[in-house]
This record gives structure tokens, C-alpha cells and sequence, in this order.
């Protein structure tokens, strides 16, 4: 009796110690994914200019190899938790890694219609694991979603800003060109696939009630815009900065490198509110006090740059960091926190990432086209504070403690 017990105890024990190797090997697989999610996208804007000169392209066409993943990002993003409901999760995920890893190699082999083609093909594999992951961790770790959420958050943020700082002197000063810097990033493209053929067996392919989660209900839900307008205006926010904050220090006086040193400034300041804001904000009953902080340093940021002194210019830059990284993290816990389950968070997560990145591939193009037409940056920069205006609104409304489910119920009750 007393051997029995003892074996029972010895495969209990095995069985603990399996399941906690497998949550790390997981969490592992989250964060290499995370890291291989941005930075063969960040990677390209530096070396633009290098690769329109070697391949005779226009700028138009240039401008294109970065507004390319962002399209595929909001064609897709609807469709991909509609894949993994018919193909189970870790399965599609595993076969998004391996077509990233197959599109880096593409992008840098020869010519302008394999740059392209592998453009489209990483972005579109990226666009899958963008909605999916969130659903993910919120299934796999629901006590600790926002701890995680802040991982993945700060893996995604902190390799997106390596990979667009040292992409030039990989360029220039190792022989390796614009090709052989690309491709550098099939190494973690193919590790994350490697991590992720394990899972195939650990993940539950299909998460409970998934046939009853459709992404149609959501798209009548007031929460679901919310969060997804909400999304929306951040990412906008975020890439318009990106592609011209610098130009307009420059115009303002600024020489290249210290205009290229405050926008790295203004990416790291993003990292530690990436980690941190999750983790916070899963702690909170509502998470409107968030919002308001991080409209506030929008509108401070904003503000200073439009109207301050350039001498000030780091700490506009900072205060407008902050605000990014805040409200990505935030954005990203809306996902869990305003769904009940794994395939709903995939669902909202889908129909945000669906409209934020096509307005996010719309505003740097509309920034400088209004730049162009009046001559100066006042008007761009007085729209992105009436966005940040927006972002608060209906941040308010999407940092409240519900559920999209309970929107969509109440909405199918009032019709009936």
C-alpha cells in the first residue's frame, strides 16, 4: 500500500514538474515571438533611404515597403482568430513563424518584387500572431495576464528598438548591406518557430465555447469600438511621431544625429511603462485614471512640440514616449480585461488591430500632406491633439469595468 502511494506521489510530482517546464518553455515561446513580431519591420526605416538608392525605386514606392506590413496588419487582423477556431491555435501559430522566417528570407533575396512580395508575406504572418497572442496569454495565464501582457509588451518594444538602431551600422560598417541586415532576423523568426513546435501538443487547440464567438457580434458593440478607436488613435499617434518627429526637429534647427538621439530618447521611454502599465492596470477595477494620465502627457508632449522651446525638446519627447508606450500596454490588456474568454480576447483583438493599423498606415501620409499644403506643421500637430482629445473619450469609456459579451447582449435585447 504503502509502495503503491509512494508511485502515485512520484508521478504526481513528474507530472507538476512537466507542466512547469512546459510553462516556461511558453513563456519563452511568447517572449522570442514577441521579439521576432516588430523587428523585421523597425528594421527597414533606417535603411530606406539605401534601399530606394540601390534599387532605382521612387519615393512613393520606397514609402511603401514600411506602409506595406501595416495594410496586411489591417486586412488580416479580422480573419485570424476565425483560422485558428478552424485550425487550432498553436497550429496556426507555428505555420505564422515559419511563412515570417520564409518572407525575411524572400525580402532579401533579389530584387524589387521579392523586397515586396516578402514585405507582404511577414506582414501578413505577423498581422496572426498580433491578434493571437493576447487570447493566448490571457487563457494560459489567468491570474497573472497582466505580468505577462507587460513581458510580451517590453520583448516586442525593446527588440523594435534595437533592431531600427542598429540596422545602419550593421549596413555599413560589417560588409553586410541592406540584404544581409534583414535577413539577420531569420535567426529569430527561426528559433521562435523551433520554440513554438512543442506547443502543438501543450496548447489546447480550441478554446471552450469558440464556435459561439463570432466576430460579427462585436463589431455591434459600443466597448468593442471603444477599445478598437481607442487602438486606433494610439497607433496613429505612435507611427505619425515616428516618421516625423525628427523631420520637424530638423526644420527646427536640430542636426540629423541629435534629431535621430531625442527620437531613441523617445522610444526607450516607452519600455518601462510597456511592463509596467499591465501589470497595474489588471490590478484596477477600471483603468480610467490611466487614460487620463496618458492624455495628458499626449497633450503636454504634443503641445511642446507645436508651441515650446526646442531647447525643452527632450522632455516633449519624453512626455510623448510615455504616453506611447502607456497606452500600448494598456491597449493590449483592454483585450483580456473586456472579454471572458481566450477566443473573444482574439476576436477584439482582431477587429482592433483590423482599424488601428489602417489609420495607422494612413497618418503619417495624411501628417505630411498637410504639412505640404499649408507649409508648416501647425495644422498636423493641432489634429493629432484633437486626436489625442478622442483618445480620451473613448479611453474613458473602454477603461470602465465591463464586458464586450454584456454590450452585445444588451444590444441584442433591445432589438428583440
Amino acid at each position: 500500500m504503502n509502495t503503491r502511494q509512494g508511485q502515485v506521489a512520484t508521478g504526481g510530482e513528474k507530472s507538476t514538474s512537466r507542466s512547469r517546464m512546459d510553462n516556461w518553455l511558453l513563456i519563452l515561446g511568447i517572449i522570442i515571438v514577441a521579439a521576432a513580431l516588430r523587428a523585421p519591420f523597425t528594421s527597414v526605416g533606417p535603411l530606406v533611404k539605401t534601399i530606394r538608392d540601390d534599387l532605382g525605386l521612387s519615393n512613393t514606392a520606397a514609402g511603401a515597403i514600411t506602409t506595406l506590413p501595416l495594410l496586411a496588419f489591417a486586412l488580416l487582423s479580422p480573419f485570424a482568430p476565425k483560422l485558428a477556431r478552424r485550425f487550432g491555435l498553436a497550429n496556426v501559430l507555428v505555420a505564422s513563424m515559419l511563412l515570417l522566417s520564409i518572407g525575411i528570407l524572400i525580402r532579401s533575396a533579389a530584387g524589387t518584387g521579392m523586397l515586396f512580395l516578402g514585405t507582404a508575406i511577414l506582414g501578413l504572418s505577423i498581422a496572426v500572431c498580433n491578434v493571437l497572442l493576447p487570447g493566448l496569454i490571457k487563457g494560459k495565464f489567468p491570474q497573472n495576464t497582466g505580468l505577462m501582457t507587460g513581458i510580451y509588451s517590453v520583448s516586442m518594444n525593446l527588440c523594435a528598438a534595437v533592431a531600427s538602431g542598429i540596422s545602419v551600422p550593421l549596413a555599413t560598417q560589417t560588409g553586410l548591406g541592406w540584404k544581409g541586415t534583414l535577413a539577420i532576423w531569420f535567426i529569430i523568426a527561426a528559433l521562435s518557430t523551433l520554440l513554438w513546435i512543442p506547443q502543438i501538443r501543450n496548447l489546447e487547440q480550441r478554446s471552450p465555447g469558440a464556435a459561439r464567438a463570432t466576430g460579427g457580434n462585436l463589431w455591434r458593440s459600443r466597448l468593442a469600438w471603444q477599445v478598437t478607436i481607442f487602438m486606433g488613435l494610439q497607433s496613429l499617434l505612435y507611427y505619425v511621431m515616428i516618421a516625423w518627429f525628427s523631420v520637424i526637429l530638423v526644420e527646427r534647427g536640430m542636426t540629423l544625429s541629435h534629431a535621430g538621439w531625442i527620437l531613441s530618447i523617445m522610444q526607450l521611454a516607452q519600455l518601462p511603462f510597456t511592463f509596467f502599465i499591465p501589470l497595474l492596470a489588471g490590478r484596477m477595477k477600471n483603468q480610467r485614471n490611466f487614460v487620463i494620465g496618458i492624455v495628458v502627457l499626449y497633450i503636454v508632449g504634443i503641445g511642446g512640440v507645436w508651441l515650446g522651446s526646442t531647447s525643452w525638446m527632450l522632455l516633449w519627447a519624453c512626455s510623448i514616449g510615455i504616453a506611447g508606450g502607456s497606452s500600448f500596454g494598456l491597449v493590449m490588456m483592454f483585450f483580456s480585461l473586456r472579454t471572458r474568454s481566450t477566443q473573444q480576447a482574439a476576436e477584439l483583438s482582431g477587429m482592433a488591430q483590423s482599424i488601428g493599423y489602417m489609420l495607422a498606415a494612413a497618418g503619417p501620409a495624411l501628417f505630411g500632406l498637410l504639412h505640404d499644403l499649408t507649409g508648416s506643421w501647425t495644422l498636423p500637430l493641432i489634429l493629432l491633439l484633437g486626436a489625442s482629445v478622442v483618445l480620451l473619450l473613448v479611453g474613458l469609456g473602454a477603461g470602465s469595468n465591463r464586458y464586450v459579451e454584456d454590450q452585445r447582449l444588451r444590444v441584442v435585447d433591445k432589438q428583440s
